[in-house]
């Protein structure tokens, strides 16, 4: 290992580290909530809805949405994190000494899309490894799993860097969830299977990008999915690649990284 590689390694740990000891210093509101948020959706449509609903696609209802569920608390807290940081680090001018600092554009991002994929990994890990003391929740594809769950944490956390520097406020990252993200999750058939809608919803939800990312997941889990799980994993992956593009020459150019 070159002296230039130990230093770039280095200096990208740091950055890392920064990001956790920024969210695990408020462990409560990143960590806890998000877990209690997921465990209430699994108790109000697993428990409640599950003795109605019976199976979908051969699995007890509860079986068939924890792997949306597991994928929806791993990509909005990816997303979180980094908005809320990149736009924090923006409001309180911070931002200026990194862009000014040795860092590389690329360790600068690194360091954001890393940070967002470990708070979101410990969000889903923790969801995980708790309903499989609940359920018996099988995986059919642990390779094509953790393919998914890299591209889908890559896409989310490059998201939430890119929206961080978009808003003009806390208030717009709020609105992002909770009017474009969360209903896009909801649509793309967490809690149902899309083949059980009538076209034109059907059609429709082809067009949502989350759809590919949680059949991906489902697949990975149940060994089932309404569509292709490597063409699901090809459209991931090119997103992800188009939204690495954007953000680079963001932090190339510093477009809006000051206020």
């Amino acid at each position: 290992m070159s002296a230039r590689t130990g230093q770039w390694e280095t200096r990208l740990g740091l950055g890392v580290r920064r990001e956790f000891n920024r969210y695990w210093s408020i462990k409560r509101q990143t960590i806890l909530t998000p877990i209690l948020e997921t465990y209430l959706y699994i108790s109000v449509f697993g428990a409640a809805l599950g003795s109605r609903v019976g199976n979908l696609e051969g699995f007890d209802y509860i079986v068939f949405i924890l792997p949306g569920l597991v994928m929806m608390s791993f990509a909005l807290n990816a997303f979180e994190n980094n908005a809320s940081s990149l736009f924090q680090q923006r409001f309180m001018r911070a931002i200026d000494d990194q862009l000014a600092s040795p860092l590389h554009n690329l360790e600068l991002l690194g360091a954001y899309a890393l940070g967002g994929l470990g708070r979101g990994a410990i969000i889903g890990g923790t969801v995980l490894l708790t309903a499989s003391f609940l359920v018996d929740l099988p995986i059919a594809d642990p390779l094509l799993l953790v393919w998914c769950f890299f591209a889908i944490g890559g896409f989310f956390a490059l998201f939430g860097v890119l929206m961080g520097v978009i808003a003009d406020t806390f208030d717009q990252i709020s609105l992002y969830r909770s009017f474009i993200l969360q209903p896009l999750i909801f649509i793309g058939g967490v809690f149902y299977s899309t083949s059980l809608l009538p076209e034109p919803f059907q059609t429709a939800s082809q067009f949502n990008p989350v759809f590919y990312m949680i059949n991906a997941v489902r697949h990975g889990f149940l060994g089932t999915s309404d569509v292709d799980p490597y063409l699901s994993l090809g459209i991931v992956s090119a997103g992800v690649v188009v939204l690495f593009g954007i953000v680079y020459w963001i932090f190339k150019t510093g477009y809006k990284l000051r206020f």
